[in-house]
This record gives structure tokens, C-alpha cells and sequence, in this order.
């Protein structure tokens, strides 16, 4: 970057909005999250007013740079596209104009996909623990300061980023398709050691034996209390790719666990993807972390008559066979029965 360009605050670039409405009873309204790492905003949730517990909602405009306040140091930054237009968020998601006269929407935004930029909100955040109750207020993000080169200069960096990811996706389907490759050799030699194991005499047990299996659960999404400022990490069927978890991607809350059918698992829990699209179903993970899963992720709870890792290669070697046998028509499904019945 050159060393000519001005550094402002970002109070000076950014005007605080809201558009509060009061909560009416027979209003359908689409809520918004932002996802880590300034990946955008998704709609976290459907509710009609009878759901909504609070008694106004946000309503986002498109344009609007908006950041949740808790997780500001994980990133939670974005700018609205038009599928966010005229969506709501909670007070914890405070919104901002941009002033386009002098910043490009998209040039802010990838200034915030930035770990620095992350690290530096992480320092200026406060609240009662180190992280997962931190919050960044308004102030300290205005007070922020950026790089501000002409409006021209911030259009030719962001065409610079957007060639550079076109370049970068495109490398990343190269690399998924090696992945896939080696996925099925790996998956070859784990069923050849199996094979191997099997025809040695060895004594088998079903998992059920030997250990406990079980599934968790999802709190209401009508309930912000079960998910607002959780810091329980709560994982998806998505998030089983076969490797160690060490975050989700939500998180809810500790009333949220106690009230719902969601269930804290230790470290050393293996998890099966039970159902979901595509090649997700069969999918394995193992927690580093404790962590509730969606009722969609078998748990095998952590044993001493059961190295994980053994367990995990061993689901894994039975990857094919287990997705052949159908369970509910056209989407074969798998359930804790056959997680329980599988021999090891």
C-alpha cells in the first residue's frame, strides 16, 4: 500500500443507521447472522412476531455495513447484498451508511476479511470473559482507523482481490479434486487393513457393546435466549469432514442446552453424520473441543476400550458400504441402530 494515502477514522466514513420497528404479532420476519470471517450475512431464522420475544427488530437496508458486536474479534463483518434488503437483526448488530463518496462498500469490506483486522477488534472489544463474551462496542469500531486511497484506487484493489480469488478458487477445485483422489485410495487401504484385522481371529463387539451411542439435538430457533450470545460451540453435519473440530460455526447458549434436547459431549467424542446433502451423510469428526452436535450427528462417546482414532478410521473403511443401505426412500439415511450394530 502506498505510504501517501490518508489514514482516517472510520468515523469519519461510516454513519451509524437504525430503522427500528416495533414487533407486530402477524409479521413474518427474516433475521439475520453474520457469519466468522466476514463470509456475510445469512438468515439465521423465519419468525412471526408471535415467536420474537423482543419488542422491536432492525431492519437492514442494502449497502449497509453491519457487524455483530460479540464476535467482532471472530470476524462477523459484512456488507448487505440484495437478498439481506429489508431483513431485520437484533440490537446486537448495529448498522452503518457507508459514505460512497469516498469509500467503495466492497474495498471496506475485504479491508475486514483481514485476521489483522479481527485481531486488532479482538483488542478493543470488553465484556467478562477473555473472548466469547466480548464485545465490540460502536465507538471503538468508529475509532478504528483505514487506509483511504482515491475512490478509482479502491475499485482497481478490489478487482485486484476479486481476480486474485477467481485465481485461487479455481486452484481449490483442482486441489478437491486431488483430495477426492487420495480420499479413495485412503478409503481402499483403510478397508484392506480392515479386511486384514477381520480374518485374524481377532475378538469383535458391536460399538453398541462396548460404548455408549447417542445423538444431540437443536434448541428452537423461535427462542433467541437458546441462541443470542452463545457460547457453546453446537455443531452441523456440515462440519464433519472426516477430521479434528476445534470450532463451530454457531454457537448457543447454556439455557439453550439445558432446555432442548441438545447434549454436551466430551472431548474424544467421535461424530457420524447421520443425514444431509450430497456426500455429507457417513461423514466423520472428532471433538478436540466439548461441543453439542444437531440431532442429525451420531455420538460415540469417548471409551477406554476404544482408541478414537482407531474408531474413526474404522466408520471411515465402512464409508461406501454403510451409504448403500437405504433408509427413507430416494435419501438414504443412516441411524443410531447401525451405528450401534456396526462390529469392531
Amino acid at each position: 500500500m502506498s505510504n501517501n494515502w490518508p489514514i482516517v477514522s472510520l468515523g469519519e466514513i461510516l454513519k451509524p443507521i437504525s430503522r427500528p420497528e416495533p414487533v407486530q404479532a402477524q409479521k413474518t420476519y427474516d433475521i439475520l447472522g453474520a457469519h466468522w470471517y466476514a463470509k456475510g450475512l445469512y438468515t439465521k431464522a423465519v419468525l412471526n412476531g408471535l415467536e420474537i420475544k423482543a419488542s422491536k427488530v432492525y431492519r437492514v437496508e442494502k449497502n449497509d455495513f453491519v457487524y455483530n458486536r460479540l464476535f467482532g474479534w471472530k470476524g462477523s463483518f459484512a456488507v448487505a447484498t440484495d437478498k439481506n434488503h429489508n431483513c431485520y437483526v437484533s440490537n446486537e448488530f448495529p448498522c452503518f451508511l457507508v459514505n460512497q463518496e469516498r469509500l467503495d462498500k466492497q474495498y471496506l469490506w475485504y479491508y475486514f476479511s483481514r485476521e489483522s483486522a479481527w485481531l486488532e477488534a479482538l483488542g478493543l472489544s470488553s465484556g467478562g470473559t477473555p473472548t466469547s463474551r466480548n464485545r465490540l462496542k460502536e465507538n471503538k469500531l468508529l475509532a478504528m482507523k483505514i487506509p483511504l486511497p482515491p475512490l478509482d484506487e479502491q475499485r482497481r484493489i478490489v478487482a485486484r482481490i476479486e481476480t486474485l480469488a477467481a485465481k485461487v478458487e479455481q486452484a481449490q477445485r483442482l486441489r478437491r479434486q486431488a483430495v477426492g483422489e487420495v480420499e479413495a485410495l485412503k478409503l481402499a487401504a483403510f478397508k484392506k487393513v480392515r479386511d486384514s484385522l477381520l480374518q485374524d481371529g481377532l475378538e469383535k463387539k458391536t460399538v453398541g457393546e462396548i460404548t455408549t451411542v447417542t445423538s444431540g439435538g437443536t434448541p428452537s430457533r423461535r427462542n433467541p435466549t437458546y441462541w443470542d450470545d452463545g457460547n457453546v460451540p453446537w455443531i452441523k453435519t456440515g462440519e464433519l469432514l472426516d477430521g479434528d473440530i476445534y470450532d463451530a460455526e454457531e454457537h448457543i447458549t447454556d439455557e439453550g442446552l439445558r432446555n432442548s434436547s441438545a447434549k454436551l459431549f466430551p472431548r474424544n467424542t467421535i461424530l457420524v453424520a447421520l443425514y444431509g446433502q450430497g456426500q455429507t451423510r457417513g461423514r466423520t469428526g472428532r471433538l478436540m473441543i466439548e461441543a453439542a452436535t444437531n440431532q442429525a450427528c451420531c455420538a460415540i462417546l469417548p471409551t477406554d476400550k476404544l482408541e478414537p482414532r482407531f474408531t474413526q478410521y474404522w466408520l471411515q473403511s465402512l464409508y461406501s458400504e454403510m451409504r448403500e443401505v437405504a433408509h427413507g426412500g430416494a435419501q438414504p439415511n443412516w441411524n443410531g441402530k447401525m451405528i450401534k450394530d456396526i462390529e469392531i
